[in-house]
């Protein structure tokens, strides 16, 4: 046990941020220096429109994380406080951004929630329960994007299907992990709630480690308890956690939107018109889901790197601006990814002095 809180704790640590920043640096500053000749800044003029537009796509991120607090009040029955979720999401977004997106910062949540107070049992089995609403809304929510548009709508990037194979395969390999996991916390939280402790009991026979197996026991009963208490609830506890999950997730996926509209107001040439249709709005938000889905295969922390390099390539048919795009992947990276390293570093080194130092 004391080793995984140590393994856990050199995850968060501040130093953490540099690999992911500079990785993200990296590829945008290289676009950005690659468009300068193209470049052409006389076409912006900062209006009160550019100013409403990032302020609503400031909102939204603060929605994102409202949503994400509410639905942790909810699924530990009120038994963490308000300030207690917030710093909880505040971590687990830092500990998302600085490891790789197969793993994401879903294993040290557990440890945030069990440092916060509850036992391990339970707050594996909150933890399971927030990995199904995430995974059941892209389970679903992929499907339905490919009901609305078509496989050349998704993937043919500036009319050419140079890109159309491997974003599509990078877009059908991540879903079905994440289709594969839903299913798997589906039958660990209302089917067999025992699986996971079963497994778990079995792993600690080893004889390397059968000085833990009380422990490992002691957990797989508190998360049978807890996971016995979620299969228990009404249909209105799952809906009102699975609302605030729609609430999170689509929040997080409509911040470019509106960046895109403050770039389009601030222009010389009118072309707001343009982006006026829903249509054109639901396509950026259907590309962005599958961007997120792919960087499930991208070992980079936070998907830095890679999730730039397609931003670049997958996004820029919604900048009308010749040489821009790369200058909106480093807007919205601002936005959306690089306040949790800095709110991260500057939490964590608190957190960690608060519950490891006595």
């Amino acid at each position: 046990m004391k080793h995984n809180e140590q393994k856990h704790i050199r995850r968060i640590r501040p130093s953490r941020i540099i690999l992911p920043m500079i990785l993200g640096l990296a590829v945008i500053l290289y676009f950005i220096s690659k468009d300068m000749k193209s470049l052409d800044l006389s076409l912006i003029v900062f209006s009160w429109y550019t100013i409403l537009f990032i302020f609503l796509a400031f909102i939204l991120m603060f929605l994102r994380d409202f949503g994400y607090v509410i639905r942790l009040r909810i699924l530990s029955a009120g038994k963490l406080s308000w300030i207690q979720c917030l710093r909880i999401i505040l971590l687990w977004e830092f500990g998302s951004a600085v490891t790789p997106s197969v793993i994401g910062g879903t294993g040290i949540a557990t440890f945030f929630i069990w440092k916060e107070g509850l036992p391990i049992g339970k707050s594996t089995a909150i933890v399971a329960a927030t990995s199904f609403l995430d995974e059941l809304y892209f389970s679903l929510m992929f499907p339905i994007i490919f009901i609305l548009f078509s496989n050349n709508d998704l993937f043919v990037i500036q009319g050419a299907e140079t890109y159309i194979n491997q974003f599509f395969y990078f877009a059908l390999i991540g879903y079905l992990f994440k289709f594969s996991w839903t299913i798997f916390m589906a039958y660990s939280i209302f089917v067999n709630p025992k699986l996971i402790g079963k497994f778990i009991s079995t792993i600690f026979k080893l004889w390397i480690l059968k000085k833990w197996r009380n422990k490992a026991v002691k957990f797989g009963e508190d998360f049978k308890i807890s996971s016995d208490q979620l299969k228990s609830k009404p249909l209105k506890f799952w809906l009102k956690a699975g609302l605030a999950t729609f609430l999170s997730w689509t929040s997080r996926y409509w911040v470019l939107n509106f960046l895109i509209l403050a770039l389009v107001s601030s222009l010389i040439i009118e072309r707001v018109d343009y982006f006026v249709p829903i249509a054109e709005h639901l396509l950026i938000f259907a590309r962005q889901l599958i961007m997120w889905i792919m960087m499930l295969v991208i070992p980079t922390p936070g998907g830095s790197g890679f999730i730039e390099t397609v931003f670049l390539n997958y996004m820029a048919d919604f900048i009308p601006v010749v040489g821009f795009v790369a200058i909106m992947a480093l807007v919205w990276r601002l936005v959306t990814y690089y306040p949790y390293l800095i709110i991260g570093a500057i939490i964590s080194p608190k957190w960690v002095n608060k519950h490891f130092v006595k």
